[in-house]
């Protein structure tokens, strides 16, 4: 999987239709551009441990952060919470029986799952989302991609000495 804007910036933008078709593969267009959905246990992040940061697969623009990430049992990458709730919008969805709201992202206008309020507290939020939607960039190659200011979430505090001077 590969995000069309490789490397992370501040003025994330929505590329044309035409490059995003040219870009994604079947399974990632239909998902984002068409509201699909993969198949939950067949997707590329559903089970994915690894410390790292995802970020929109149409504009590289960051969304969550493995620290937020949890097996919630559905098959999809399930994440307590957005990095910046500005970063999402959130839609009603009716497309199946009742309700349901959409996520998508607010620059690239990609769908990318929905939310419910089953998630672990304090939110009680589950965002599931789709691999397809997303791209997944490792600690170790944040700060050559350009999301090096989100290092500071993955830093482990240095332990305390404990005998004394």
């Amino acid at each position: 999987m590969f995000a069309l804007n490789a490397v992370a910036d501040t003025s994330y933008h929505r590329p044309s239709d035409k490059e995003i078709r040219q870009k994604l593969t079947p399974m990632q267009y239909e998902v984002t551009q068409e509201q699909g959905t993969e198949p939950a246990y067949n997707n590329a992040y559903w089970n994915n441990k690894e410390a790292g940061i995802y970020v929109d697969i149409v504009t590289g623009e960051p969304l969550f952060l493995s620290t937020d990430k949890y097996d919630s049992g559905t098959g999809w990458p399930s994440f307590t919470k957005p990095i910046d709730a500005n970063d999402i919008v959130l839609t009603p969805d009716h497309s199946l029986l009742g309700t349901r709201i959409e996520v998508s992202s607010k620059t690239g206008h990609t769908h990318l799952g929905h939310v419910f309020d089953d998630g672990p507290p304090p939110a009680g939020k589950r965002f599931c989302m789709n691999s397809a939607s997303l791209e997944f960039i490792p600690v170790k190659d944040m700060e050559k991609r350009g999301y090096g200011k989100y290092l500071k979430y993955f830093k482990t505090p240095s332990p305390t000495n404990t005998k004394g001077k």
